[in-house]
């Protein structure tokens, strides 16, 4: 799924002679990615003296104000801004009445954006099930895909990966564990024997169950080293993100489950790391900065003079490894689970999730009611092996539902 030697090859001989303006689209930019990657463009077109780097479109679900900022703070405005929320892109053509770009709103506006010729790079940031039809339509329309919504690959990993094959597209990993592992594998031809990817453990990585049973949302919010939106932090204190990335690495670096580790690492220096055949473990360092993959996901295969702070060599490091507790974290076997079975489970568990999440973020269940949630969905759900694009929809809306009846019974 990910660039080929070939593509590569093709890549490097026409980065020597890339003069044009790159085009990006951003489809999640008032999140904690989409502001991250309008920060690395603006470095880039700073200092890139061989391409021009422009932000060509941008979306938003609701967050009218700060894509006002985004419309208003460049020297040139994007071409597009999308709105999920008909109604906040109502508000937003009141306050921006339409001239130096074009307004529109619904899902079908962030396909069209995907779509657009004028693109050559959409970085998909639209947290959750959302950001589906948007990634995939990329992708159908050959782009080179800068994935931050791991979900496309959960839900969908087999027919993103038959429609890759037919297509000019590429994806390039934006998670931060996934980009290290792209990182560490390089142009090497043997195929490695185990991909292990680091968790901080999140903010209850030293909390007992009982514990967590107790846990208030804003304990749960409390993230030791990333800076977040709501639901990935909670994804994070329920390890359910490394869940979600277990299943992406399967799908992105064709290798079954059991070929996946998880090891928990609370300083986010080491992001990734890859065993081979023969013992040998190469590993990815960095500060905890997204911006680092993000621009690699932009310009590769070019290395270019990064906004991210250098590891502080001055000083003594603390890079400790730990076994993940399954026990208090049994979110991380739905993950494995869902990897090695494939077909409908991953959409089904991450309905379900996202489900669960909204409920504990509104106050109606508590912290340790997530993941079982999950697993019931899981368990219940009629499991389709070879399931079409139609049949993952409707299960992800009856898994939605089907929360809330779990939740919902006395």
């Amino acid at each position: 799924m990910l660039p080929t030697e070939s593509n590569r090859e093709n890549l490097n001989r026409q980065s020597t002679r890339q003069t044009a303006t790159k085009n990006v689209a951003v489809l999640g930019a008032t999140g904690s990615i989409g502001t991250a990657t309008l920060d690395v463009l603006r470095h880039l077109d700073a200092i890139d003296t061989e391409s021009r780097w422009n932000l060509f479109a941008a979306s938003g679900h609701a967050n009218v104000e700060r894509l006002g900022e985004i419309a208003d703070g460049l020297d040139h405005p994007p071409a597009k801004i999308a709105l999920s929320d008909p109604d906040c892109a109502s508000q937003f053509r009141s306050r921006h009445p339409e001239g130096a770009f074009q307004i529109s709103s619904g899902p079908e506006a962030l396909v069209d954006i995907a779509c657009d010729k004028a693109v050559d790079i959409v970085v998909a940031a639209i947290v959750g099930r959302a950001g589906l039809e948007s990634t995939m339509a990329a992708i159908d329309a050959g782009k080179r895909v800068a994935l931050a919504n791991k979900e496309t690959l959960v839900v969908a990993g087999s027919l993103v990966k038959t429609r890759l094959a037919n297509r000019s597209a590429e994806i390039l990993p934006v998670d931060s564990e996934h980009s290290a592992i792209f990182q560490c594998l390089g142009d090497k031809t043997c195929k490695p024997k185990k991909l292990i990817l680091t968790a901080s453990g999140g903010p209850f990585r030293s909390w007992t169950t009982e514990q967590m049973q107790q846990a208030t949302l804003d304990s749960a919010l409390d993230h030791p080293t990333w800076d977040m939106g709501p639901k990935i932090t909670i994804d994070s204190a329920t390890m359910m993100n490394k869940s979600l990335e277990v299943i992406e690495a399967h799908w992105l670096f064709d290798l079954p489950a059991d070929a996946i580790e998880v090891v928990v690492h609370p300083q986010s220096i080491i992001h990734s790391m890859v065993e081979f055949e023969d013992g040998s473990v190469i590993a990815q360092l960095s500060p905890p900065d997204m911006r680092l993959p993000i621009q690699y996901a932009l310009t590769y295969p070019r290395r270019l003079a990064c906004q991210t702070p250098p590891l502080a060599r001055d000083q003594q490091w603390d890079l400790t490894l730990q076994p993940v507790d399954r026990d208090r974290f049994p979110a991380l076997d739905l993950g494995f689970e869902v990897a090695a079975a494939g077909g409908t489970a991953g959409a089904v568990v991450n309905a379900a999730n996202e489900a669960a999440v909204g409920l504990f973020l509104d106050g109606k269940i508590r912290f340790t009611d997530i993941v079982p949630a999950c697993r019931a969905c899981l368990e219940s759900h009629s499991f389709d092996p070879n399931p079409t694009l139609d049949i993952l929809l409707r299960l992800d809306g009856w898994a939605r539902r089907e929360v809330h009846r779990i939740i919902s019974k006395p």
